[in-house]
């Protein structure tokens, strides 16, 4: 009797195992086209938090260059900088600073009996990147409080925190040198620092200035910039940015944007123009933020990377939960009209628009959309009549011009009704899978959707905002990132109705961050892309120009895919989400006559937890190979993947 149930259950073994292998996913694949794809359907969304702006995007290398927003004559005023030897160095209010925007200057005191290099250090962000094979470009302005008989040198170095001196520039300075005076000086590097620990510094001769003291302003330090753009952005990040391809850039920020109070809102106007002239602000995460990276810079960021804003105006809701009055709105949305003007407007016509030309830019950008205000499902009533009046101020003003609500769809009512909204949300691998049909079915009524923000934070349902011990990714991993890719076939196939979307947050400095995980993560000389970065780079690279409808994939299933035709190059792309750690088989049906026979696979996997950190950075990328493919073609999707098949067609 044993023998004979070993013997039945080894038959029936036999057979779900034979069952098991024969399981194959058949995709049929339409060849009429539902609809195109829409031109800005994948690009980024920028958040000026975990030092993504100032101390990542921004290429400038001195943190608290010119002293904004701190209280002088205390310790926290001097955060990032040192004195050398048995210098002195106090931030003061300046009796006569060197610009109204900036009222604070850094006093260099030289004590009686000193000798030596004495002055003051930097640390930059968590250090200074040091490249033989760089120049800098250093400046500072500064000045005698009063005239004396001084006559020597200032030395500016780059050196490394023990001492070891990479660059160095010498600058005669005078006593009589009573108003503010800039100092310009390139450094070239003998040799690369192997470790990011490094200074920037500025010292006299103690012996010669001793008792002297001297107050400094406005420093900077930049590297070479991507496309060598002044003011201009950091190569290696700006160049990982461009490789994804992306077609739009959502600017100025999303909490970002509102500031904790109406008064220390993003102001379009106090981060234009003179650097000097920028008084910077404190973020709403928690930091300064120089405005140097401000909007003609976020314009030009753009326009380097080939794509075009999705810009947000303030519209009278900040984070501390209090909205503008109705009644007191109207010089709010002078303040935004005047912010798209200064993008859009007619030089000869338009104050903010002359402004830009004056600035080197008289043609406008490029501009389709202004988003009203960010996440206004915080304060949907007063959205009622914010939306009403600022939807329909600017409407008017800028008929060509479509309009972004931030409520949730339809609720609560708005007028006008809007014809675009954004949606965010963050949630687990699972969540994301599940709602791959999400938009499936919304009503084709007009009404389009920007999927704004959107990432995989945890992977605990019941506390997705918690910590990393509870779930909460520090960075993206493949099961993370494959859920992801499987809600992004579900915006590729409503791309009717989806006209945008982007991954959020963007960049993280691993030194100093509010937020995990992110898309791309960086320190002082390394940027480590991310399994969703690569996610995403898969999905903008391969976009194609039309949508083909083919067999839907299974609700609440492992495996989903989307397929478009790039129609100038006849080439059908396949992108398939893995969502198990099991490989699945799938079988393709093409509908055209002339099918290359063979083709490309770009594929992306690994483990569920599989990740790219700074210690294991390069755990997992993209790997593409060859394929056969045919009207008919097998393909195995493994475990944990994102996979893109390329097949040429005639």
């Amino acid at each position: 009797m044993l023998s004979g149930i070993l013997l039945s259950f080894g038959v029936l073994a036999s057979a779900a195992l034979a069952s098991s292998a024969a399981a194959v996913t058949t995709v049929t694949v339409n060849g009429i086209a539902s609809h195109t794809v829409p031109p800005l359907l994948f690009g980024q969304m920028f958040e000026a938090s975990r030092q993504s702006g100032d101390g990542g995007i921004y290429a400038e290398l001195l943190q608290n260059r010119a002293f904004q927003q701190v209280t002088p004559n205390t310790t926290a005023a001097l955060f990032a900088w040192a004195p050398i030897n048995s210098a002195s160095i106090n931030v003061v209010a300046d009796s006569v600073p060197l610009s109204n925007a900036l009222p604070n200057s850094l006093e260099l005191t030289i004590p009686s009996g000193s000798s030596g290099q004495v002055g003051f250090g930097n640390e930059g962000y968590w250090g200074i990147n040091v490249n033989s094979s760089w120049i800098y470009n250093a400046s500072f302005y500064y000045k005698f409080p009063g005239a004396s008989s001084f006559s020597g040198n200032l030395n500016v170095m780059l050196q490394s925190s023990s001492g070891t001196l990479y660059a160095s520039a010498s600058v005669p300075i005078s006593g009589s040198t009573t108003t503010w005076t800039q100092v310009v000086v390139t450094l070239t590097p003998t040799s690369s620092s192997t470790s990011t620990t490094n200074n920037f510094a500025v010292t006299v001769d103690g012996a010669t200035a001793s008792g002297e003291t001297i107050h400094f302003a406005m420093f900077s330090l930049f590297p070479p910039t991507f496309k060598g753009r002044a003011n201009g952005l950091r190569m290696d990040l700006a160049q990982t940015l461009y490789d994804m391809k992306p077609s739009f850039f959502r600017l100025p920020g999303g909490n970002n944007l509102e500031g904790q109070s109406f008064s220390s809102r993003w102001q379009w106007n106090a981060t234009v123009g003179n650097l000097l002239d920028r008084p910077g602000r404190m973020g709403d995460w928690g930091y300064i933020n120089t405005d140097g990276l401000g909007l003609l810079e976020y314009l030009y960021l753009c326009e380097d990377m080939e794509m075009e804003p999705i810009m947000a105006v303030w519209a009278g809701y900040s984070l501390d939960q209090n909205s503008i009055p109705e009644d007191e709105l109207a010089s709010y949305m002078q303040q935004a009209i005047d912010q798209i003007n200064f993008v859009i407007g007619d030089p000869a016509t338009s104050e903010p628009a002359s402004l830009r030309a004056s600035l080197g830019h008289s043609e406008p950008f490029p501009l389709q959309y202004i988003e009203i205000g960010n996440e206004d499902f915080f304060a949907s009533e007063s959205y009622i009549y914010r939306w009403r009046d600022f939807a329909g101020n600017l409407s008017a003003t800028f008929p060509q011009l479509k309009f972004i609500a931030t409520s949730y769809p339809f609720n609560p009512v708005l007028d006008p009704i809007p014809k675009q909204y954004d949606n965010h949300v963050y949630q687990t691998p699972g969540w994301f899978a599940e709602n791959s049909f999400y938009y499936d079915s919304f009503e084709r009524n007009g009404t389009y959707y920007f999927e704004g923000e959107y990432a995989v934070v945890s992977t605990n349902a019941s506390d997705i905002f918690g910590t990393v011990g509870d779930g909460r990714l520090m960075f993206p991993d493949m099961q993370g990132s494959s859920g992801e890719a499987a809600f992004m076939t579900g915006l590729e196939r409503n791309s009717d109705i989806v006209f945008a979307a982007s991954y959020a947050p963007l960049l993280m400095n691993v030194a100093s961050y509010q937020w995990s995980p992110n898309l791309i993560s960086f320190d002082a000389s390394q940027v480590y892309p991310s399994t969703s970065f690569y996610t995403q780079q898969l999905f903008s690279v391969n976009r194609g120009t039309e949508y083909l409808p083919s067999t839907l994939p299974t609700a609440n299933g492992t495996l989903y895919w989307s397929v478009t035709r790039d129609a100038p190059t006849s080439t059908v792309i396949i992108k398939i989400a893995n969502t198990d750690m099991t490989a699945e088989q799938m079988l393709f049906e093409l509908p055209f006559s002339g099918v290359h026979n063979t083709g490309t696979a770009t594929v992306l996997s690994g483990s569920a937890t599989a990740s790219n950190s700074p210690e294991t950075p390069n755990a997992v990328t993209p790997m593409t190979s060859r394929i056969n493919t045919g009207k008919s073609f097998s393909y195995t999707a493994p475990g944990y993947s994102v996979n893109v098949l390329r097949v040429e067609v005639q």
